[in-house]
């Protein structure tokens, strides 16, 4: 649905820098010890076997080359959001506990920082680990990812609007400096929402290419959040629907279009820098090298759509099924004509497109999802939307716009929720450290 690098380095070894904790920062130990972790990114070279036959050794080393590329934790953006979208997801929303008050935030952000800089090297998320502790207490790794190389893993934080002010008011002092902007998105046009899969005060997204890798980081960044903040949600990805590179191909969402042909690429550093990114001279500062996050799950009512012709699917979307190409012509990158009658008024690539909306584009990181199925037997599946923009109000018009899109009959927004990414972490420092100083 269209809305709109990697050096060579050997991996790194397994270690835990020493490091004495400084009464300056208020960094535990622990977490100042991770924050050493520094590097650049990683990826391995794989050697090709000359007895694979030509295809086959190329599928197989991309793929073990996937699994074993790395990216740093650290920067000056979170990674996760200009990254080339892996293959999956595990995405999770958390709520502080009762009565936690600042301290007890500020070491949950700074413990999970160094966590994520050593998951992200493909490292455990201690010295100690799954196995190398006192085998009478919990070993601090729960080892399910024992021997997987990093897989691509980013690990991306997130502060809910609830973080800064809820009905127990200001709980950790910085309801004065949340941002204007970051509010609860309003109601839309045929909106379900489910309040229990919505919302929270953090938020953790996981990219990997490898899924068990994902789901390890979520599972023992929830454990070191232990007293501090339980998890409300969470919801597993598989199949990229969009591309933030320009080698890759773009996807299909479950509706079996390409998704995600228009959306802004890493290299085009102008539109990131206008539309993705929270400039030096935006409010609040402490964003500044940040952005802002929505998430939305669209139940998509798969068992309706495959019952409709070819000829209104692509009526519906306003492109070519088997291309992608605009149904005024051309091939998938081709501009769509909207003079041109056969796009359909109301046909999403129209409502969608940035030429209809005053030019306003965003990044987009969706995946799809298949939970089962529901009481009736049908597939409980769709897309997990994930978009990152400069400002909320551009998602917002966007998605105003589309209320009138033909595809509506055959999707519904189950889940919402809203966050403020700020800018990456250097190393000596933590997530969110800016909002803190």
């Amino acid at each position: 649905m269209d809305h709109s690098s990697k050096d060579d380095a050997a991996a790194e070894p397994e270690r835990d820098p020493a490091a004495a904790a400084s009464p300056q920062t208020g960094l535990s130990r622990r977490g100042l010890l991770g924050l050493a972790l520094g590097g650049g990114v990683a990826s391995l070279a794989v050697g090709v076997g000359s007895g694979l036959a030509g295809g086959v050794a190329l599928g197989r080393a991309r793929a073990e080359a996937d699994a074993q590329t790395a990216y740093d934790f650290f920067g000056a953006h979170q990674a996760g959001i200009t990254t080339p979208v892996q293959e999956h997801l595990h995405f999770a929303s958390f709520d502080m506990m009762p009565r936690t008050d600042r301290d007890d935030l500020l070491t949950l952000l700074q413990d999970w920082t160094y966590a994520a800089s050593r998951l992200t090297q493909g490292l455990e998320v201690s010295a100690t680990g799954a196995v190398g502790g006192d085998s009478e207490v919990p070993p601090d790794d729960t080892g399910e990812a024992l021997g997987l190389p990093a897989a691509g893993l980013t690990i991306t934080f997130g502060f809910g609007p609830s973080l800064f002010e809820n009905e127990d008011g200001d709980r950790y002092g910085i309801a004065a400096r949340r941002p204007q902007a970051l509010e609860r998105l309003p109601a839309f046009l045929g909106d379900d929402i489910d309040p229990q899969t919505s919302h929270g005060d953090l938020c953790i997204q996981a990219c990997a290419d490898d899924p068990q890798v994902a789901v390890h980081a979520i599972r023992n960044l929830s454990r070191i959040a232990f007293g501090r903040a339980r998890l409300r949600w969470s919801q597993l990805g598989y199949g990229k629907t969009s591309r933030t590179t320009s080698d890759q191909a773009t996807p299909r969402n479950l509706f079996g279009f390409k998704d995600g042909t228009a959306n802004i690429l890493a290299d085009d550093t102008a539109a990131l820098d206008r539309e993705v990114w929270v400039g030096g001279s935006d409010e609040p500062a402490w964003m500044a090298g940040g952005s802002y996050l929505v998430a939305r799950k669209i139940a998509m009512l798969i068992e309706t759509w495959d019952r409709v012709r070819l000829s209104e699917q692509n009526t519906i979307v306003g492109r070519d099924k088997g291309e992608g190409a605009p149904l005024s012509g051309g091939d998938e990158f081709t501009a769509p004509d909207f003079t041109s009658s056969s796009i359909d008024q109301n046909s999403h690539v129209r409502l969608a497109h940035p030429d209809q909306n005053d030019g306003i584009r965003i990044l987009r990181r969706g995946f799809n999802y298949v939970n089962g199925n529901n009481d009736l037997g049908r597939l409980d599946a769709g897309l997990f939307f994930l978009s990152y923009q400069r400002d909320p109000g551009q998602f917002i018009a966007l998605q105003r716009r589309l209320s009138t899109d033909r595809m509506n009959e055959y999707i519904r927004h189950v889940g919402s929720g809203i966050w403020a990414v700020p800018g990456g972490a250097t190393p000596g420092s933590y997530v969110g450290a800016d909002l803190f100083a």
